[in-house]
């Protein structure tokens, strides 16, 4: 997924849009009935950032307690809709899929969502995108008389029209567990009275679901890890995110390298495998040619999403940046040491004990943020290469020995 096309789409094409429609809605629409929204069917807009999807369990299962699984539904781009099929929260014929390849196929494919969007009858729309104009005007076109989201009061946030009737102010203080919590709590309170909460951040502690692989599932990437002694080495992960997706966030590749070879040279019982997407198999694997070591695996773009699950089940430690993979690794067992940069763990950190933050914290950290659509002018980001391969590999090394020793007792 291009992530530059579609900020690009949504400003200059969301822009415009959200204007006419607010428009519109001025002249023809109507106002919210007081009081709490009837919610007898509610959507999810929540169209890209997988790994946000986790951090939305505590609001996804309110909505179920508010409206029942059945009639609970989420848009997503089709390239996105993994992680809730995993979560399995909601059946999943209820999560409706856009294509994001390609403007004019993008927009068929969105027209063709918001049309079976109004024959639901949808009550209310939950758009978690914060400022995206693409998913406000999901929301206003799907029909919902009661639409939630966060509004730009006195300039606070980019512009994307007043299309919403339950208007929020973005507090950058919650954490984005929480923020998604407040915005379905937001359906049981006068729309009048809104932007103010007269209640306390909700408790967000939660369970999260446990992905268990399925029969045989094991079995299979076990394959494609190498042996010793015909026993399968204890893992660590490595997941450099080598693509151009999200540059600020790259830890740069050659302290991966630095990281590698004094792992496998501080811990001789162990393998590195690194992982990535598909579209990063090249780079990450020349970054493991280049560690040459026969205990050092490639499995970018060899492993579907289901299989990188077992692949956690099965693994001691992750090392990632902020991404994806960060959030996944939650619902399993596996240990996560995160790489935060351009974004801060106090937002978007994984909501778990086994999840450990890494942040240099410098004065321009966090840049990138929910007012400027996650875009910066920084080309530099001296953020993550402050993070030093000592730290990383002392928390790895400790991390490790802990749970060995745990499991040795």
């Amino acid at each position: 997924m291009n992530v530059s096309f579609l900020q690009r789409v949504d400003r200059y094409v969301g822009v415009p849009l959200c204007f006419c429609l607010t428009v519109a809605r001025k002249i023809f629409g109507r106002q919210p009935p007081p009081g709490p929204a009837l919610a007898r069917r509610i959507l999810f807009v929540k169209l890209a950032e997988q790994g946000s999807t986790v951090l939305a369990v505590p609001a996804i299962r309110r909505a179920i307690e508010l409206a029942g699984r059945e009639n609970v539904y989420f848009v997503v781009f089709e390239d996105n809709r993994f992680i809730l099929d995993l979560l399995e929260l909601i059946p999943e014929q209820n999560v409706i899929t856009i294509r994001a390849q390609g403007f004019l196929r993008m927009g068929a494919s969105a027209w063709r969502a918001i049309r079976r969007l109004q024959q639901l009858k949808l009550d209310a729309v939950v758009d978690m995108e914060f400022f995206s104009r693409g998913s406000a005007a999901i929301a206003f076109l799907s029909g919902a008389n009661a639409r939630v989201g966060f509004h730009a009061f006195f300039g606070g946030g980019p512009y994307r029209g007043d299309l919403m009737t339950h208007r929020l102010s973005y507090n950058s203080r919650l954490h984005t567990t929480t923020t998604f919590r407040v915005l379905v709590e937001a359906l049981n309170h006068d729309p009048a009275q809104l932007p103010v909460l007269d209640f306390a951040p909700p408790d967000t502690a939660f369970d999260m679901p446990a992905f268990v692989p399925k029969p045989g599932e094991t079995e299979s990437v076990e394959m494609m890890l190498p042996r010793s002694n015909g026993r399968r080495m204890p893992i660590i992960l490595l997941n450099p995110n080598a693509s151009d997706l999200l540059p600020l966030r790259q830890w740069p590749r050659e302290q991966y390298s630095q990281l590698a070879h004094r792992l496998l040279a501080e811990l001789p019982e162990i393998q590195i495998v690194f992982t990535g997407a598909p579209e990063e198999a090249i780079e990450i694997g020349a970054l493991v040619g280049q560690i040459n070591s026969a205990r050092c695996v490639c499995l970018a773009g060899k492993t579907t999403l289901r299989q990188l699950m077992v692949l956690y089940t099965l693994s001691e430690v992750l090392v990632t940046n902020d991404s994806g993979p960060a959030h996944f690794a939650t619902l399993t067992p596996i240990h996560t040491v995160t790489l935060f940069g351009p974004e801060t763990p106090a937002l978007f950190g994984a909501p778990t004990s086994r999840n450990l933050p890494l942040w240099a914290g410098l004065s321009c950290s966090p840049c990138v943020n929910a007012y400027n659509n996650r875009q910066s002018t920084c080309r530099d980001n001296r953020c993550m290469k402050q993070i030093t391969v000592n730290q990383v590999f002392d928390e790895v090394c400790r991390i490790f020995r802990q749970r060995i020793g745990s499991q040795s007792k």
